[in-house]
């Protein structure tokens, strides 16, 4: 698939919060929401990082404040993060009720209604849960969801889903046709000159639509139309998202749940018009190319809204860093210019004296020299 920069942006834009995010997560779970910098650089493997974690930590003073205690280096989050972090807490206490749609969501279009929690978990993060969703919202939704473990071993633990809400039954393809005025159909966003993919994807588009939400029962494996449900359910799932994007490997361990081909990857490369595919940080992803204007989300979720700002305290923090640290390195070439001048300086004293003294030797053995030093010898020992 062919690179696109302003896509590659948006899978590139979140790849520093998501790990400072991850650090932030640390840091508020420790006593006194402190953590040794020891602490933090045993865990620096498990955030894909390299190199000395209190390096990374001052490369953003506006998040974290590193400091010494008993010879041993300590970071918390700064004032400004933790007015970032209850703010954040507000939104998503706001943001319950969608948090529940989401869910419910998840669950009406898997195969039996039951979702593995491990599983989940992995994209809790994406679909912008709480880590304590699971306490937070199944006790106070009975009617809705129940936890269910078969076999009393915690990674079977599953959420089922116990009642069928209608209204939570309709994709982000059917409520856009619904805003049109048309008939469900994906939308296509290629280059002019790609006839061919144009010509495919007109092919598929002319396919009637089937929702994620109605059973595959009828549908054959390898039919167009299970293609064109597979494609729709995708679609939706990544249009639960807050990114409207996700890891095809994450997507890959929902094959059961969701009755998703082997190949996925395969999949996915056929509609290009629908997704973008990208192996950026060698990691392969796909982003829904309809949710995107450019690099920027058409909408943006509350809770996006607050983490772009989490970005923005980011950036001011490391464009700080590097302020300082530019100013000290332009310092430190000035000191070593000057001291290079001066000794420049000496050499070039000592080149010339020394030039001049190979010119005085070198001028008595010139032919000419001689004969006039000579002539004034001779002469000047007269009678």
């Amino acid at each position: 698939m062919k690179k696109d920069p302003d896509l590659e942006a948006a899978l590139s834009r979140n790849r520093r919060w998501i790990v400072n995010n991850q650090i932030k997560n640390m840091i508020l779970r420790c006593p006194g929401q402190a953590a040794s910098v020891k602490y933090l650089q045993k865990r620096f493997r498990t955030l894909d990082l390299q190199g000395k974690a209190v390096n990374w930590l001052k490369k953003y003073p506006c998040c974290f404040d590193v400091y010494l205690q008993n010879d041993e280096y300590y970071c918390r989050l700064t004032k400004r993060m933790l007015s970032l972090v209850e703010e954040e807490e507000s939104v998503k206490d706001m943001q319950e009720p969608f948090y529940v749609e989401r869910l419910a969501k998840l669950l009406m279009m898997s195969t039996n209604q039951r979702i593995n929690v491990v599983k989940l978990n992995e994209l809790r993060r994406n679909l912008g849960f709480p880590d304590d969703y699971i306490i937070r919202i199944l006790p106070r939704y009975p009617d809705m969801f129940r936890l269910v473990n078969h076999t009393g071993r915690k990674s079977s633990m599953e959420i089922e889903l116990l009642s069928w809400n209608p209204d939570f039954a309709v994709s982000a393809v059917e409520t856009s046709a619904l805003e049109r005025g048309c008939s469900p159909c994906f939308s296509c966003s290629l280059p002019s000159s790609w006839v061919q993919s144009w010509e495919r994807f007109h092919e598929f588009n002319a396919i009637p639509y089937v929702s994620p939400y109605d059973r595959a029962r009828g549908l054959v494996e390898g039919a167009k139309e299970m293609e064109k449900r597979t494609v729709g359910l995708v679609h939706e799932l990544l249009s639960l998202t807050l990114w409207k994007k996700m890891s095809i490997v994450k997507l890959g361990h929902f094959k059961k749940e969701f009755s998703l081909p082997d190949k996925l990857n395969v999949l996915l490369l056929k509609h290009p018009g629908i997704f973008y595919v990208s192996n950026k940080y060698q990691i392969y992803s796909v982003l829904l190319k309809d949710a995107y204007n450019g690099s920027e989300l058409k909408e943006m979720d509350p809770l996006v809204v607050v983490k772009g700002k989490f970005g923005e305290l980011m950036q001011e923090g490391l464009h700080e860093y590097n302020q300082r640290h530019y100013l000290m390195n332009l310092e430190k070439q000035k000191k070593k210019g000057f001291v290079a001048a001066r000794s420049g300086k000496k050499k070039d004293t000592s080149t010339e004296s020394s030039a001049q003294d190979r010119d005085k030797v070198s001028g008595l053995f010139n032919p000419e020299e001689r004969k006039r030093f000579y002539k004034v010898l001779f002469d000047d020992a007269g009678p």
